[in-house]
């Protein structure tokens, strides 16, 4: 995931260098709006490339499961159900990981934090930004969602 990202922060930038050295070939640079907002814009892409080429090497890819699949551990699928009957489902990830559109959530979330360990069938407070809230663990997978 992190690699196809800085892929397209290269692909990116070739784009937002032309429209830079197009912005900047208008004349005065000082009162140039396209040439200031495509400046920023590359500062960005190549501070989050530099971040992405130092971080990557260090990562460690997990690769095995746990021996204890019905615990929760970094990777795990779970699948909750909150006081009003709701379901949620969440992948506990690395910090790079997280994206709420997939449901990741970072391993070092107070929500993770609280259901590391925890098992199927287990019933798990967990402290929020909007209060705490009780949920309980119906299912673990670390083979996929389900």
């Amino acid at each position: 995931m992190l690699l196809k990202e800085e892929k397209a922060l290269w692909k990116r930038r070739r784009d937002v260098v032309k429209a830079l050295s197009e912005a900047a070939a208008e004349g005065d640079r000082s009162e140039n709006a396209e040439y200031i907002y495509r400046k920023k814009e590359l500062r960005g892409i190549d501070g989050r490339i530099h971040y992405l080429q130092k971080r990557v090497p260090s990562l460690n890819i997990v690769k095995t499961t746990p021996s204890n699949t019905q615990q929760i551990f970094f990777g795990a699928w779970i699948k909750l159900e909150d006081e009003e009957e709701i379901e949620h489902s969440y992948r506990i990830v690395g910090p790079d990981e997280f994206d709420q559109q997939k449901e990741y959530i970072s391993i070092d979330s107070p929500m993770a934090r609280a259901l590391l360990k925890k098992s199927e069938e287990d019933e798990v407070e967990i402290t929020l930004p909007g209060g705490t809230q009780t949920f309980y663990i119906l299912k673990v997978s670390y083979q996929g969602r389900e």
